[in-house]
């Protein structure tokens, strides 16, 4: 398994950000990560999934929003940040030509690649894969920030935790139920937005990466 990502620059809108590949060897499909509002490509949560997937055969390539590789607390605007999600892919498809694609990514990242997907569907792309589908602002439940998934037309899996507050639970299976058999669920349960969970809960963190890269290959090997 490659165990060291190698460095990548995606150009964006006159300007560019970096990016992260890490391939497997062998690989059997490749997905392109976007990152969460509040934290980078290189947060620990994100290199850990990507590790996760590595060691079963599935490569990553995470990258930068442009507010981010500047630096910046304030999320780029929608037209930005799906312009990246299309960069990125680009550069997937360049550097693992042949290997199954699929898109997503943790929280802001992954509505970002839903909103480019419902614009208009990206090159290549047959799935999408949501780390904790941000669905509502915390303590104020809606679903209007879904409202675009009925334009999607490839294959979606919801990874989703009992306690996230920025999905209610009875709102996000409501959702996922809309979309009929273009949308997969998995439950994490105990599992907040970040997919931490209670001590209590008598699970370890490791348990619950792993829990989130065995389903995600899973789901990625059913894709037509």
């Amino acid at each position: 398994m490659a165990a060291t990502p190698a460095t990548h620059t995606i150009p964006v809108a006159g300007g560019e950000v970096s990016a992260l590949l890490l391939r497997p060897a062998p690989a059997r499909a490749i997905l392109v990560f976007g990152h969460g509002a509040g934290a980078g490509m290189r947060h620990p949560f994100i290199e850990a999934v990507s590790l996760g997937l590595a060691r079963i055969g599935i490569a990553t390539l995470r990258y930068q929003f442009p507010y981010m590789e500047k630096g910046k607390s304030r999320t780029d605007s929608p037209a930005l940040a799906t312009a990246t999600v299309r960069a990125a892919c680009a550069l997937a498809r360049a550097e693992a030509p042949g290997l199954p694609l699929v898109a997503g990514g943790k929280s802001f990242g992954g509505r970002m690649t839903s909103t480019a997907q419902a614009d208009e569907p990206l090159a290549g792309v047959r799935g999408l894969v949501f780390f904790g589908f941000p669905l509502h602002p915390p303590k104020r439940p809606g679903s209007t920030r879904a409202e675009h998934l009925s334009r999607i037309k490839v294959p979606m899996l919801f990874l989703q935790g009992t306690r996230d507050d920025l999905a209610d639970l009875g709102l996000i299976r409501s959702v996922t139920a809309s979309l009929g058999a273009l949308a997969t669920l998995h439950v994490v349960e105990g599992g907040d937005h970040s997919f931490a969970v209670l001590k209590r809960s008598g699970r370890t963190a490791e348990e619950v990466l792993t829990e989130l890269a065995v389903t995600t290959a899973a789901w990625v090997d059913r894709l037509p």
